[in-house]
């Protein structure tokens, strides 16, 4: 591991040279890491974030993005930047509950009554007190990118939550989504995201969870054949930056950067609503079918999962019942 990061580092580094002689006159150039390709909807939206903020800034401040996991996993950039060697990752709330605790919301299933609770929990008080939370870590939370609702997918039709029994079901490396999948009943297995087309196609996990443009954009369409939308979660990419980085800003070149990533938080919801649209088609097309579960029988199978987080951790309790209290 620590060979591969002096690698990307190295990497980095000669990025870097090349960009600079092109714009040498820019007072400040961030490196942004993603693993998405430059199709996807997060890409667009960090792109005219990046337009805006040097606009704003009258091209003082310049943001270059490297996607496809050019510079490494989500987590490897989340290395990097903690090292240094990155400013901004754009990563997600399930990856972060590692770094903040108050991320592990987000990762609870069927907290948010609906897409609008969702969207005013994130834009408001409770969302920008979990995107500082993280300073501890070495950086924070600029914006939240939309990424739809998670469900389950495989090869058979998961209709009630006893279909999950005994399932390898590919999760992403959050203690929470992990006790998500052992509350239905399924057997969760971390695992690189890069690293599961092949898992599914190979049977080395029976099923995974994402939303439906990752799940179309990844090809994984070609190998899971059943989408159910059991829409269990709804977890947020998050754009964060080093603390380093962000406060050897001026002032008002903060406010530019976070009003630039907050407009392209808005854009990015109707660029996901397309995408979502899209996506879907193109599966439809390849053979997939999206079939229509009882979520009853979900929602009243995690349950449990609340009751025992109130008598384990009452502060993110808490920070649970402030979000239901948002209207």
């Amino acid at each position: 591991m620590n060979m591969r990061k002096n690698v990307l580092s190295a990497v980095i580094g000669t990025a870097l040279t090349v960009g600079f002689s092109a714009s040498a006159f820019a007072a400040t150039t961030f490196k942004l890491s993603h693993n998405h390709n430059r199709d996807h909807a997060v890409h667009k939206a960090m792109t005219e974030m990046a337009k805006e903020v040097r606009e704003l800034t009258d091209g003082e401040v310049r943001i270059r993005i490297y996607p496809d996991a050019q510079l490494g996993t989500q987590r490897e950039s989340m290395e990097l930047m903690q090292n240094g060697a990155l400013d901004m990752v754009k990563t997600n709330a399930a990856e972060l509950e590692a770094f903040s605790s108050d991320y592990s919301a987000f990762n609870l299933p069927y907290l948010f009554r609906d897409q609008q609770h969702y969207f005013n929990v994130k834009e408001g008080p409770v969302g920008e007190q979990i995107l500082a939370s993280s300073r501890d870590s070495g950086f924070i939370g600029l914006t939240y990118y939309e990424a739809g609702a998670r469900s389950f997918y495989t090869s058979k039709p998961i209709i009630n939550p006893e279909d999950l029994d005994g399932m390898k079901i590919r999760v992403q490396p959050s203690p929470t989504a992990i006790n998500m999948v052992k509350s239905l009943g399924g057997s969760p297995t971390p695992l690189a995201y890069g690293e599961l087309y092949t898992a599914l196609q190979q049977g080395v996990v029976d099923a995974a969870e994402n939303n439906i443009p990752s799940f179309s954009l990844s090809r994984h369409s070609e190998v899971s054949k059943y989408f159910s939308l059991d829409e269990h979660t709804m977890v947020p990419d998050v754009l964060v930056i080093s603390t380093k980085s962000f406060d050897a800003l001026s002032k008002e070149n903060q406010a530019a950067l976070k009003t630039a990533a907050m407009n392209s938080m808005q854009l990015m919801k109707q660029l996901w609503a397309d995408s979502e649209q899209q996506e879907r088609a193109k599966a439809e097309k390849m053979g997939v079918k999206f079939v229509t579960p009882n979520k009853p029988a979900f929602v009243e199978a995690v349950q449990p999962m609340y009751a025992d987080l109130a008598k384990s951790n009452p502060e993110l309790s808490a920070l649970v019942e402030e979000i239901k209290a948002v209207q």
